[in-house]
């Protein structure tokens, strides 16, 4: 029987990145039945929703979906319709591998890290009071009265929380996803010297789990020092595990050592076991229709959906073939030229048939 995925286009370039992954994906030779849905700006166009129910009703039905990027205004308009999908699955663990790929242009050497940042809690849970609203006025003065510190009436405000569980789940997450994949020690990241109470908790959080997992290194760095050491050293560390706030900022400086969002795969974990897959990058809408994008971050991230579904020899041959196909620096797309204006660049549609062709070859 086939697997049911769960399959969201996405806009700007996604449709195109998403068309050559699921053709890389199906070359491997495991049967998947695509249930194809939009969310987002598409979905808001075509049916007046921008989270329409029958996608998430096939993302709960399937239990698995890939997603091509999607466009979110900044400041303005709607809120992320990531951020929504996360909290409608509780998609807690954001898992962001960052892995040296030769050919692809890197300030740093042999880097392999994972980033396990928590998803749903910290400052990203959305919960702010805007200027001259009555909220405002109220958490404003109950926050004054409770702590004595003085808030300028100027001042919006934005509420951070840490709970015990969310941190437990994470941070045990890290350490059961460090010890199935062979590495061999977790990090903790954190500004509990700041933060005594909320990043404090998370640390307190991570020495319990720790304790659990006796064959697994631990330790905890504060995560202005964490992101020196990364530029510095990155070889001294294997998974890092962070809060919402400090693993989005630092699952993208680590995607920089590794040459950038163009090449940096991401996974949304639930608890109930839904996971949704994705490219971190966004939808690039001044490229779309030119088949001329990099489809290599979504096609990682299959690689990871393979793996999820247990289809591990699968996901390693579709990694070993995108590997190839980029060290041979032949058939790669213009971001992945030495000369960008490089005129040998391939398209978006003509990567993915070099890595199928060399999948293909391999096996």
């Amino acid at each position: 029987m086939p697997y049911d995925i769960t399959l969201i286009p996405g806009d700007g370039t996604g449709p195109e990145i998403v068309e050559a992954t699921r053709r890389a994906i199906e070359a491997t030779g495991v049967k998947i039945a695509w249930d194809i849905h939009d969310i987002g700006v598409p979905a808001l166009e075509k049916l007046g929703d921008p989270f329409p129910k029958s996608t998430l009703d096939s993302i709960r039905k399937n239990r698995v979906g890939l997603k091509g990027p999607l466009t979110t205004e900044l400041g303005v308009g709607m809120r992320s319709v990531n951020v929504a999908l996360r909290r409608e699955f509780d998609l807690y663990c954001n898992l962001r591998p960052a892995k040296t790929f030769a050919g692809v242009r890197a300030p740093l050497g042999n880097v392999d890290l994972v980033v396990v940042r928590e998803n749903i809690e910290d400052l990203y849970a959305g919960i702010e009071f805007d200027l001259g609203t009555k909220e405002l006025a109220e958490v404003r003065g109950a926050i004054e009265k409770a702590s004595g510190a003085k808030i300028r009436e100027d001042a919006a405000i934005s509420i951070k929380y840490i709970s015990e569980m969310g941190s437990r789940r994470i941070v045990k997450y890290a350490f059961e996803y460090a010890r199935a994949n062979k590495r061999t020690k977790v990090t903790a990241v954190h500004k509990s010297n700041i933060m005594k109470f909320t990043d404090g908790l998370f640390l307190r959080i991570a020495r319990e789990v720790a304790a659990d997992y006796p064959d697994i290194a631990f330790e905890d760095r504060i995560v202005d020092n964490m992101c020196m050491q990364l530029v510095q050293k990155p070889e001294l560390y294997d998974v890092l595990v962070l809060p919402n706030l400090y693993g989005d900022i630092v699952s993208d400086l680590v995607a920089g050592l590794v040459g950038g969002l163009g090449v940096a795969p991401g996974a949304n974990i639930g608890e109930n076991g839904i996971a949704v897959f994705e490219a971190i990058h966004g939808s690039a809408p001044k490229y779309a229709g030119q088949n001329k994008v990099n489809p290599m971050a979504l096609m990682l991230a299959g690689v990871l959906m393979l793996r999820h579904l247990g289809e591990r020899e699968a996901g390693d041959r579709l990694e070993a073939a995108i590997a190839k196909v980029v060290r041979e620096g032949k058939e790669v797309t213009y971001d992945l030229k030495a000369d960008r204006d490089d005129p040998s660049a391939v398209g978006t549609k003509e990567f993915a048939d070099a890595v199928i062709r060399t999948m293909r070859a391999a096996s």
